[in-house]
């Protein structure tokens, strides 16, 4: 009992001299403490350059006031304020920054207080927005964070716009569509004939004045007077001019005079200099080999199948598909200006052949399919369609396509006629993706016969000897109709260009696309002896171009190969008679015809390389009206396989002494390629299609 006195009272004066040191507040809950409503704080989705602003809550867990700390560690997120004051019993918000960034960020919020720390995780999504771009005039693009789209809507109506037409002006928008005001072209000159073009605005001609007839007599449009007739230059030509005699005009009248010395006789070429007349001579300085723009090394043999392109044009970009090298097979891009673009290995290093190329890529040939490589500056695989995967004839052998029988339309669609060993052939469509859109059979069209689209899109089609026919959907089915223009074209070979409302067929016969009568290709005048060349042949408006060899044995004996000539020759394509021809090779030298095209001006320019006093060089000519205009030498002796013609350039794929190479030859001002018709061997740019 005394031990239990003792004890309490011990226990009474340890308390009253403050030996008990307790974690409670003196007086029972006044002492300060904190804690978070959440551990963490996800601020979500956040535009790039945008500011986020969501507050943590400390909440007070005592009766008295605490004092807390902030701080962030990792980025980049920050704080308002470094510290918040939190009465007891109640909450403060504390502010945090999120400046988005582009990507997920997280940080660590630390929370102190008396030595206690509390972590609350943060969390963002930075959002780079989208580069919205507008469809259309009077639409508006706007980058919604949620879903992460681009969305569309009308501008208001009033906003200031730009016509979708050049002859509308001051433009507003009404209803999200573009409404301008008409605009006025005339310039208040009677000498002029004003007009508005959509695409280009006003346009301005001057009015050609009649004349009497008089070659020395120009009619005259006088801005005060209207239309008059004065005299023509003196030492204009009006007929027949040679440097002996020449028939000029003096004072108005036409007169027959010797001619004057220095007399312009013959115009200047990219590779030689003006002819004047000298003592009764035209006298031209010496032709100069052209000099390339660039040469650039191609890194192997271009690998092509004859009759088909070695070179296609896009654009400003260049494309060969070549063998050889560490790299094996691939697909090689330049600019026009020569520089490398990209170089894409084939797999298993297998070749392929151009056929080709349009907005939505490269169209290239492999044995058994065809693929698609990219035109950008990737160059990367898009697609490949086995030949094996289409939809063959009951027991049918193997399907093939090729050269001649692909054509791709503008938009990237392809069109294929794919031919199976024993005789079944269908036409394909195949989306730009590779997808298989149309397939029908097309009887009649084995291996040798020739696909080609015009400016429109109509397909059609071509087998050696005949028939032609134009190929149309079928009304409700997955295959075609074929609508008949011609049944035969005899002797006639596999060729076939269109352009506007002309077919040209086999080299051989001309007809309308919505058939009638047709018009036979006159090869039966001229020469003794004339063989037309498949291809190339040329096609503008109502002049068709094609190619013959010739000879000129009389005795009836066939020609050796070295014997024989080429001639080129302009049919007018209403009736088949000859415009004119002239020979390709002067003298009849054994030659090879690698590329034709149509020039501006109504003239055919090739590539060719013939054989002149023993030794053999490559030449790029021009033709007009039978007249040889021009032929420059390329430099030294190459190998020319083939060539493409595309605004003031040619472009050359040849060897030099064992080296392969890409050459271009600017020909600004003398020659500028035609981008109408059928301009070149395979329409526009090997894509067998006509351009409007």
């Amino acid at each position: 009992m005394l031990r239990s006195h003792l004890g309490l009272l011990l226990l009474v004066a340890f308390v009253l001299v403050g030996g008990c040191r307790c974690d409670e507040p003196p007086v029972g809950g006044t002492r300060g403490d904190f804690d978070v409503e959440a551990r963490a704080l996800d601020f979500g989705r956040v535009l790039e350059g945008d500011t986020a602003r969501r507050s943590v809550t400390v909440v007070g867990t005592g009766r008295a006031s605490v004092t807390v700390s902030a701080s962030v560690r990792g980025g980049p997120f920050s704080l308002a304020e470094t510290g918040v004051s939190v009465p007891g019993a109640s909450s403060v918000a504390l502010e945090v920054l999120f400046p988005a960034g582009n990507g997920p960020a997280e940080a660590t919020l630390v929370l102190s207080s008396g030595g206690r720390s509390v972590e609350v995780v943060l969390r963002g999504q930075g959002v780079r927005p989208l580069a919205c771009v507008p469809s259309a005039s009077c639409r508006q693009s706007r980058f919604e964070l949620e879903p992460g789209v681009c969305v569309e809507s009308d501008s208001p109506d009033g906003a200031a716009c730009i016509p979708g037409s050049r002859c509308q002006e001051n433009g507003r928008c009404q209803a999200g569509a573009c409404v301008g005001s008409p605009r006025t072209c005339d310039d208040g000159n009677p000498c002029t004939r004003d007009a508005c073009s959509p695409e280009q605005g006003c346009i301005t001609s001057p009015v050609v004045c009649p004349s009497s007839g008089n070659p020395c007599r120009v009619g005259l449009c006088d801005r005060e007077r209207g239309c008059t007739e004065v005299d023509a230059r003196d030492l204009s030509v009006c007929g027949k001019v040679d440097c002996v005699t020449s028939q000029l005009c003096f004072s108005g009248t036409c007169r027959e005079v010797p001619t004057p010395e220095g007399l312009l006789c013959s115009p200047a070429t990219p590779c030689q200099g003006e002819g004047h007349c000298q003592s009764g001579e035209c006298v031209r300085p010496d032709v100069t080999e052209l000099v390339p723009a660039f040469a650039q090394e191609l890194g192997g043999e271009p690998s092509f199948t004859p009759g088909g392109p070695v070179l296609l044009a896009q654009g400003e970009s260049l494309f060969a598909s070549v063998c050889g090298g560490d790299a094996g097979c691939r697909l090689v891009s330049y600019t026009s200006e020569g520089f490398l673009r990209f170089e894409t290995p084939y797999p298993e290093g297998s070749a392929r052949t151009l056929l080709g190329v349009s907005d939505a890529g490269v169209v290239l040939h492999e044995p058994e399919a065809l693929e698609s490589y990219s035109s950008s500056v990737t160059g990367a695989p898009q697609w490949r369609v086995p030949l094996t995967s289409l939809e063959a004839p009951p027991e049918a052998g193997g399907p093939s396509t090729g050269v001649g029988r692909v054509a791709l339309g503008p938009e990237g669609n392809v069109v294929s006629l794919v031919s199976w060993a024993g005789g079944s052939s269908a036409l394909v469509v195949l989306a730009p993706d590779g997808g298989v859109l149309r397939q029908g059979p097309m009887d009649g069209f084995a291996e040798e016969a020739r696909v080609v689209l015009d400016s429109r899109g109509e397909v059609f089609l071509f087998a050696a000897g005949g028939p032609l026919v134009r190929a149309e959907p079928e009304d409700g089915g997955t295959g075609f109709r074929s609508i008949p223009l011609l049944e035969e074209v005899p002797e006639s070979g596999a060729s076939l260009a269109v352009a506007g409302d002309w077919l040209f067929a086999g080299a051989r016969a001309f007809v309308g696309v919505d058939g009638g009568t047709p018009s036979a290709a006159r090869w039966d005048v001229g020469a003794p002896s004339v063989r037309p060349l498949d291809e190339p042949v040329l096609l503008l408006e109502d002049a068709g171009y094609a190619f013959a060899r010739t000879c000129s044995r009389t005795d009836g004996t066939v020609c050796a190969p070295e014997e024989e000539g080429v001639l080129l020759r302009a049919f007018d394509a209403r009736g088949g008679k000859v415009r004119w021809e002239v020979p390709l090779f002067p003298d009849e030298a054994p030659g090879v015809l690698h590329e034709a095209a149509l020039v501006q001006g109504g003239g055919v320019s090739t590539v060719t390389s013939m054989r002149l006093g023993g030794v053999t060089r490559a030449h790029l000519q021009v033709f007009a009206e039978g007249e040889r205009l021009m032929m420059c030498p390329l430099p030294g002796n190459p190998r020319v396989v083939g060539a493409l013609y595309a605004g003031h350039s040619v472009y050359v794929a040849l060897e030099r002494e064992g080296s392969w190479r890409l050459e271009a030859f600017d020909l600004e001002p003398f020659i500028t390629a035609e981008t109408r018709g059928w301009p070149q061997a395979s329409g526009v740019s090997g894509s067998r299609r006509a351009s409007p």
